[in-house]
């Protein structure tokens, strides 16, 4: 497998726009996975991200397994938790809850992860992950016991990414939660892409490929849809 963060890189460099699909291991228990992959294949996809804010143990391996059976896209970990982690994947978003206090998702998962990823052939890319209000209490607000930043305070979330970047992040995750009925504000997306120099990745309440086309024209070089794609079989046609 390539090196995903350099591949990033170099889209980043020529302005050429990426999009992972979202898939929950809870969600797709008794799902067709090779029916699934070939709607993934055949779909602009460039990555497949797999967690979610709750999974069962041993789904997302079980999941994963399923996946490199029938698709050769990057396969990243979105782990909620340390029970995510797994080696079968080929990368993992080490995300920091930026946007929250709570320093179980700051540094304490990480810490409970490390000896599994030493051991382990995946490639870790550090991520600032920042949730923003997306119209409804997300998993990610009530698993991790925090508020997002709202819509509004533009300024406190450029300077949570700023930050992110000043303390190593290779990347900024703006997120507005699974589920959400909001996507994060055109504004929003502009400015933090203004202010960072790092890839931007945004997702959450994208259920369209017009707001697609709207967050890669404020400046996110990964986009990242979830439900939308999984509850219509036509979103690409």
């Amino acid at each position: 497998m390539q090196n995903i963060y350099q591949n990033i890189l170099k889209a980043k460099a020529i302005n050429n726009k990426l999009l992972a699909i979202l898939l929950d291991p809870d969600k797709l228990r008794n799902a067709a996975i090779e029916q699934l992959c070939s709607k993934i294949n055949t779909s602009p996809a460039t990555h497949v991200f797999v967690g979610g804010s709750i999974v069962s143990n041993g789904a997302t391996e079980a999941l994963i397994n399923d996946l490199k059976k029938f698709t050769s896209l990057p396969i990243v970990l979105f782990p909620g938790d340390v029970n995510q982690v797994t080696n079968k994947a080929d990368g993992i978003l080490l995300l920091s809850l930026l946007s929250g206090r709570n320093p179980e998702y700051l540094i304490e998962q990480h810490i409970k992860a490390a000896p599994l990823l030493q051991k382990s052939n995946l490639e870790i890319i550090p991520t600032g992950y920042i949730l923003i209000e997306g119209g409804v209490e997300t998993a990610v607000q009530k698993v991790s016991n925090t508020l997002p930043i709202p819509q509004e305070n533009c300024s406190l979330t450029v300077h949570t990414a700023l930050a992110g970047q000043y303390t190593g992040k290779k990347l900024i995750y703006l997120e507005a939660g699974s589920g959400a009925t909001e996507s994060v504000e055109i504004k929003t997306i502009s400015l933090v892409a203004n202010a960072i120099n790092i890839p931007l990745i945004v997702g959450g309440g994208i259920r369209s490929k017009n707001k697609i086309k709207e967050a890669y024209q404020a400046g996110a070089d990964l986009v990242v849809i979830g439900t939308a794609f999984e509850e219509d079989d036509t979103f690409f046609d």
